[in-house]
């Protein structure tokens, strides 16, 4: 039997050029572009990510990148990233963005941030991913580049919204997505108003204060996967403050809500060593804490709710410094006639404040400092404090900038480059414990202790997440007979809040009863009690109910997982109440 056989000698012409002229006969950049894509689309496994393979040069925990692979695969680009403070969210964020880029998933994307952090996202996304994400500064600029970044409080005015609501975008990223639980706030209507196809909300607190905070957040992101409102309520809620059909609950929202934990994915991360500094008060300063103290306890029987904000904000103002105090008196001043009786007694204890020489709390900071000699984030809840400490710091021969709110984007990541680089303490206000990575420094200052415990992990996570290589201690300063001392000694030791992770202290203030915040609650304790020992009587009462639903909430957990396979699912048991 005969095969024919043709000969095809198309190329014969062009191999013979080549050999005439010796070459070319490849380049090497084409050469190296055609590796990558056939080692890129050599797909085995059908979860397989390509961005692992396209940045071989990074380390991805494995939770980040099962994050990622649940994301695309089985949540459909749609989900709530809620990981504890420090797991890396962002990074989460990233690899999803840069699997859906190099898939020709997306191309149009959109990421909307608190402002100080439109920087710090762009940096990460560029230096990890080679992401060229653009902030937004110009209206212009909205429409000319494919990849953005911008604050939510920007992207939300006009001229802005007009033109980004007019846009369609293939991804939209929202961080700190916890203010957008409240469905009446322009926040939340904004980004739901937003044409999107995939959509990621990140947040390490989806519920603070009441289950229906993660509901709205849920129907944000897929409108009707919990039912409508009164169905949720119908479906899941018990009087004011019980979930029932648990397992029903958690199987739902673990079709749209990923949360890991850092007591189970980062064993290796270094631990934190807690020191109380307690500070005693100079006879001047004690006489102004109790002159002030009586003015407030007074003037709060007398006036009731309408002057609780003023108050209570002197309040907190007293065991943070003088100069806070000193505003705080005068802006009470201000508003009175001067005639008033009461002006004239603001002013006397505004001169009892200025008579005082001496700072015992400031003193000790500058001691600490200067023993420490090395990279110190001090946190304190008032301007005045800061500035005043600024001041002192600089006479005492230490470095310092300030990271506050009111402080442009651009300012907040110089401020950032000049501690790390430059100077050897950081004074922040709260807003320096939102999103912000601060882990080449591992000393934290609670120079005011917040009344939030959410706020203080917040803080803590700065430096206490991945990337952190040292122990990190965290000092607390506490005035010795005083609120601070209580708040202490009573909410923050007793119940072990440092030594136990806020995720396992979400579980317990979820129990509260619906519509009760424990700042709130706190304030409330605070200004109604007519004495230091009522406020420890009172304090004490809260604690002790709080440790008793830490009790019921563990004994939960512990029968939950008797009768459960363990799986990265069963952790949303501690989301809810």
């Amino acid at each position: 039997m005969k095969l024919p056989i043709y000969i095809d000698d198309s190329r014969f012409a062009t191999f013979l050029e080549k050999l005439g002229q010796n070459g070319p006969w490849h380049t090497d950049r084409a050469f190296q572009w055609a590796y990558q894509v056939r080692r890129l689309t050599l797909i085995d496994d059908d979860r397989a990510l390509l961005t692992e393979r396209a940045l071989t040069r990074l380390f991805f925990y494995p939770h980040q990148l099962e994050v990622a692979r649940r994301v695309i695969f089985e949540m459909h680009g749609r989900a709530i990233l809620a990981d504890e403070v420090g797991l890396g969210k962002t990074i989460e964020a990233g690899l999803i963005l840069k699997e859906y880029l190099l898939r020709r998933m997306v191309k149009r994307a959109l990421i909307l941030v608190p402002s100080s952090l439109v920087l710090q996202w762009q940096r990460e996304l560029w230096q990890k991913f080679e992401i060229p994400a653009m902030p937004v500064k110009k209206a212009h600029t909205w429409e000319t580049y494919d990849l953005l970044i911008a604050s939510l409080d920007m992207a939300k005015r006009a001229p802005h919204r007009e033109i980004v609501l007019n846009q369609s975008y293939d991804l939209v990223i929202v961080d700190e997505a916890h203010k957008l639980k409240n469905p009446k706030t322009q926040n939340h209507q904004f980004v739901q108003a937003l044409q999107k196809k995939y959509f990621l909300l990140l947040t390490a607190t989806p519920i603070q204060n009441d289950i229906r905070e993660l509901y709205r957040l849920v129907d944000l992101l897929r409108p009707g996967h919990l039912g409508v409102p009164d169905e949720f309520a119908r479906h899941y809620i018990v009087g004011k403050r019980t979930v029932k059909n648990v397992d029903r609950l958690k199987t739902n929202l673990g079709k749209v809500l990923i949360r890991n934990r850092r007591e189970d994915h980062l064993k290796e991360l270094p631990a934190r060593r807690v020191i109380t500094i307690p500070v005693t008060l100079s006879r001047e300063e004690k006489r102004f804490y109790d002159a002030v103290s009586r003015f407030i306890e007074r003037e709060y029987t007398r006036r009731g709710m309408s002057a609780q904000l003023p108050l209570m904000t002197l309040k907190r103002c007293l065991t943070s410094s003088r100069d806070a105090v000193y505003r705080s008196l005068l802006r009470l001043y201000e508003r009175l006639p001067q005639d008033a009786p009461l002006a004239a007694e603001i002013a006397e204890l505004a001169r009892l404040g200025q008579a005082i020489q001496r700072q015992s709390k400031a003193e000790k900071l500058i001691e600490l400092v200067q023993t420490i000699n090395d990279k110190v984030i001090v946190f304190a809840e008032f301007h005045p404090t800061l500035f005043s400490l600024q001041k002192r710091l600089a006479a005492s021969s230490v470095t310092s900038v300030i990271y506050r709110g009111g402080y442009g984007r651009n300012k907040k990541d110089w401020m950032r480059e000049l501690f790390m680089n430059r100077a050897q303490v950081m004074l922040a206000t709260e807003a320096g414990g939102e999103g912000i990575n601060l882990q080449f420094a591992h000393h934290l200052v609670n120079y005011d202790l917040p009344w939030n415990p959410m706020k203080l992990e917040q803080r803590i996570g700065r430096i206490h997440r991945i990337g952190q290589t040292k122990e990190v201690i965290i000092y607390n300063f506490a005035t010795e007979d005083t609120v601070e001392m209580a708040i202490l000694k009573l909410l923050y030791e007793k119940i072990e809040l440092f030594e136990t992770v806020i995720g396992r202290l979400d579980a317990i203030l979820e129990r509260l009863p619906h519509g009760i915040s424990l700042e709130r609650h706190l304030t409330d304790l605070f200004i109604r009690s007519k004495s230091e020992q009522e406020l420890r009587l009172r304090l004490g009462t809260v604690v002790d109910a709080i440790e008793a639903l830490k009790k019921e909430a563990e004994a939960e957990k512990r029968l939950h997982t008797l009768d459960s396979d363990q799986n990265s699912d069963e952790h949303l048991i501690d989301e809810l109440p």
